[in-house]
């Protein structure tokens, strides 16, 4: 199918196409559909290629712009949600140079919100590698710098352990970032929020609230993310207003193994995971 006339073709009813390197985005998706209990959802998980935390830029955009091809010009989708911090860091700007008419949301770590709510003024953001070196993450760190100290810490391997469901691996990273990153607590000159800079960290918010305490707020993207696709599917008149909503999954990696991790993540019934082929796909 001609991408244009894919972006083009009207229909509320059609999906939401919402994409990770792997489960992590999984915890936008319960948001979204919190958020929009009518919608209809394409998750694809590019688990084949996963995580995409410690890939180059390069590679991250050429699997972000096929995924969102794939995603037009087979499941015909409305909006793309690129839940995802490494792929937005990457390819946000090819992907809405690429497809102008398509409303395009990305993530990136809640820097923003964590100024807002912090009263010591002292933060921890936890991301992967690639988002924290990007040139958008520096941009967004450099903008609020005056407002707030920052602990940055890469976090290699901690999506990898999450895709794998590692339990033991989990617990040794974050016991070691959070103990990078410094002390914690709601006393003056200690780290009273926690930004979550990728869309995996969510599901072990228990692993990492051990060495937090329960005082240290955490702030995720998926709420904020969910309601910015409220409002470009509202301007474009593509909300849907009936029906129950519907999740599929799409893989390029091992269905079973999505299937799982939606069992174990996502609120509400999904439609069960399907291999889906793209141009760089590698074969079974």
């Amino acid at each position: 199918m001609n991408h244009s006339a894919a972006e083009g073709s009207q229909g509320a009813d059609r999906p939401i196409g919402v994409f990770d390197s792997g489960v992590g985005g999984l915890s936008v998706l319960n948001a979204l559909r919190a958020e929009l209990p009518h919608e209809r959802f394409a998750y694809f998980a590019d688990t084949a290629h996963a995580p995409y935390g410690e890939r180059g830029d390069d590679f991250v955009a050429r699997r972000t712009t096929t995924i969102a091809r794939h995603l037009l010009a087979e499941h015909r989708i409305k909006a793309l949600v690129v839940a995802c911090n490494t792929a937005t860091a990457a390819a946000i700007h090819q992907l809405r140079a690429e497809h102008p008419t398509l409303p395009v949301v990305g993530v990136e770590p809640a820097l923003k919100p964590a100024v807002a709510s912090s009263r010591t003024g002292h933060i921890a953001v936890i991301a992967t590698r690639v988002t924290l070196e990007s040139r958008k993450f520096h941009a967004l760190h450099a903008s609020l710098a005056a407002r707030a100290t920052f602990s940055i810490v890469p976090c290699d391997g901690l999506a990898g352990a999450i895709e794998r469901s590692d339990t033991d691996r989990i617990a040794a990273l974050c016991e070691k970032y959070l103990g990078a990153a410094g002390r914690f607590g709601d006393a003056p000159g200690q780290i009273d929020t926690l930004v979550l800079g990728c869309t995996h960290y969510p599901f072990v918010a228990g692993d990492l609230r051990r060495w937090t305490g329960d005082a240290v707020r955490f702030i995720d993207t998926g709420a904020p993310v969910a309601q910015q696709t409220r409002r470009l599917l509202l301007a474009a008149g593509q909300l849907a207003t009936g029906g129950p909503g519907q999740i599929q999954l799409l893989t390029s990696g091992e269905p079973a193994s999505l299937d799982e991790a939606a069992a174990r993540w996502v609120r509400g019934p999904v439609v069960p995971a399907v291999r889906a082929w793209t141009a760089d796909t590698p074969a079974p």
